[in-house]
């Protein structure tokens, strides 16, 4: 799964380097010393899932469907448009993020309002470039930053905590 989004995402014109990127920026305002490393590392093991392995698939398909006007009516143009009152390209991130509970999907949130970097690459050529679609794609990208975000500060929480001398037991993580 791992290997297959990873092709998808290149062939949509996304690095995991570049979601790492969103994710480091995102994390290193509250944990300076973090490294880009440990995003990379986050964004490899979130693309490894398998619920982000249907979302990605599907979202990416719906685009590359919709770029080739293959749906009816007026739903083909609310995608193709981006539709900002669309919203169900928002709940595919919400669902990818919610994976790493509430402070996913705020992070998700972060992501998805300032659109930085890749996200908002995805997102100008989705909307300037007839015949480009990422109505879903760049919630998806934006979603797996803020998961890997997420993900690497529960990793620095949970070290943080075994660093406590109370502590006999070190949890597993995730």
């Amino acid at each position: 799964m791992y290997l297959m989004n990873v092709e998808k995402l290149k062939e949509r014109g996304v690095s995991i380097e570049q979601i790492a990127e969103i994710a480091y920026k995102q994390q290193s305002k509250w944990k300076p010393d973090i490294s880009f490393n440990e995003c990379l590392e986050s964004v490899e093991k979130i693309l490894s899932l398998r619920d982000v392995f249907h979302l990605l698939q599907l979202g990416a398909e719906i685009d590359r469907l919709t770029e080739q006007e293959a749906f009816l009516g007026p739903i083909q143009a609310i995608m193709a448009s981006d539709l900002g009152m669309f919203g169900i390209d928002e709940l595919f991130g919400l669902e990818l993020a919610g994976l790493y509970g509430t402070i996913g999907k705020t992070n998700f949130g972060d992501i998805d309002v300032n659109k930085p970097g890749i996200v908002s690459r995805l997102n100008d050529a989705g909307k300037k470039n007839k015949g480009a679609c990422h109505t879903f794609l760049d919630d998806i990208v934006g979603a797996i930053a803020a998961a890997a975000s997420t993900r690497v500060a529960q990793i620095e929480n949970e070290l943080e905590a075994r660093k406590d001398p109370s502590i006999i037991e070190q949890p597993k993580l995730f």
